[in-house]
């Protein structure tokens, strides 16, 4: 299913911050012990009990201060509150049940999340501190103590429990193509093109598509679901107040959990520092990809064009050489279906299996063309290999030391399996493991 999203929010100086530093493991959010300290909002993926979700951290709600910061504050709250699929409201304890508390939980009541209210700063496990907030009408107030790590535990237990309810979409079956670029490169009319029907609001305008919107459809007989994604810009394209900083959580996710990524570049821009982060966040995800070339039609072409295009996406892409790429035009309908020939292509590609004994030839002829290199005067030695995964194709090399392997060797064995099997459109890995791992 889905990963979900669990939103912090609460009125300014609760401990919202603090929690989420906690649960993801590294201090990201900054904490101060003054309110309206954290102003953009911030997200990151966490697990608990092998459950995976994304966390928000929002600012402080205040609704009676008309400062443009706070206003800018609330708006992005609200926004993390639209999108969530659960909410986690904080309380302090140490100061008891405020107006401000009561405000929020009226707001959170319209909210159509479940929501867990955790009653924070109860450094010595003062449950009766917690009685009053029932009065919020929010259920059960679980009592934490986030900075000593008191309750945290049954708190996350709780965030779990909701999770487990949320039913997955019947929708939600079907190979997932997330399609992603920036704004007004042509994703939901590419969209419609695919589905064969206008399922997706359309527009010249950026930002159209807020959400990731899934749309089921079939293929040659088989069940897909596109995630059309609203556009990536660069962090600092985005205003603080900007809906696009949930939009960025929605289509980072759809990376995350697609069988294939289809990045849409505008070709009358032509390859952009954002597009080839967009493709680098498709890479070091392990997804196969197409990349598509939108509004060909724009361009003033004469034979050699295409040809240099792909050059300079050659050089531009380098980390990821094994991209297709797929030249079309959306408003003529120009070579359209060409699109999904390719994602079956290279999804293909990226579940390939090889077997062991093909494996192990492949290797050890590339080996005795080519010796791995000495380093702090001893030699890298290979033995033998196997397959052990796909969606991105992984391969375990067994060797004498891996601390040993360089990248340089690692990119030399790759470039040789790429030319004894068809992988392109897939990154693939390796593992390499010393004789006495696993």
């Amino acid at each position: 299913m889905n990963k979900p999203i669990v939103a912090i929010v609460g009125k300014p100086n609760v401990g919202k911050s603090t929690f989420f530093n906690k649960v993801v493991g590294k201090r990201i959010s900054i904490v101060e012990d003054i309110p309206g300290v954290t102003r953009d909002r911030i997200f990151a993926d966490a697990t608990w009990c092998g459950y995976a979700f994304t966390l928000v951290d929002t600012g402080g709600l205040d609704f009676t201060s008309k400062d443009e910061i706070n206003i800018n504050i609330l708006e992005q709250a609200q926004l993390a509150i639209d999108v969530a699929d659960v909410i986690v409201f904080f309380v302090d304890g140490k100061e008891g049940m405020t107006a401000q508390d009561k405000e929020v939980a009226t707001y959170l009541r319209k909210a159509k999340a479940p929501k867990i209210l955790a009653v924070n700063k109860l450094d010595n496990n003062e449950v009766e501190k917690t009685y009053e907030f029932y009065d919020l009408g929010l259920g059960e107030p679980f009592g934490v103590s986030v900075e000593h790590g008191k309750g945290v535990g049954e708190l996350l237990d709780a965030i779990i429990a909701k999770i487990k309810q949320i039913p997955e979409s019947e929708a939600n079956k079907g190979l997932k193509l997330a399609i992603v670029g920036k704004p007004n490169a042509g994703k939901s009319t590419l969209t419609n093109y695919l589905v064969g029907e206008k399922r997706v609001a359309v527009s010249s305008i950026a930002g159209t598509t807020r959400d990731a919107i899934e749309v089921p459809f079939r293929y040659n007989g088989k069940d897909y679901i596109i995630i059309d994604t609203a556009g990536l810009r660069k962090k600092s394209k985005i205003e603080p107040s900007s809906i696009e900083r949930y939009s960025a959580v929605r289509s980072l996710d759809a990376i995350s959990r697609c069988d294939v990524a289809i990045l849409v570049i505008d070709a009358f821009e032509g390859i952009t520092e954002q597009d080839v982060k967009i493709a680098g966040l498709i890479h070091e995800q392990g997804k196969p990809s197409v990349i598509v070339v939108n509004k060909w039609d724009l361009i003033d072409k004469t034979s050699g064009t295409m040809e240099e295009f792909k050059k300079k996406m050659e050089v531009d892409l380098a980390f990821m050489k094994y991209f297709i790429p797929v030249f079309i035009s959306c408003k003529e309908g120009k070579r359209t279906g060409k699109v999904m020939e390719t994602v079956e292509q290279v999804y293909v590609n990226a579940t390939r299996e090889i077997s062991m004994g093909l494996f192990n030839n492949v290797l050890v002829n590339a080996i005795s063309v080519t010796q791995p290199p000495f380093k702090n005067g001893k030699r890298l030695k290979i033995t033998h290999g196997k397959q052990s995964g796909v969606c991105p194709p992984t391969f375990d090399i067994y060797c004498n030391d891996a601390s040993l392997i360089e990248n340089s060797y690692m990119k030399y064995l790759e470039n040789a399996f790429r030319r004894a099997f068809d992988f392109k459109g897939t990154p693939i890995k390796f593992n390499f493991k010393s004789r006495n791992e696993d």
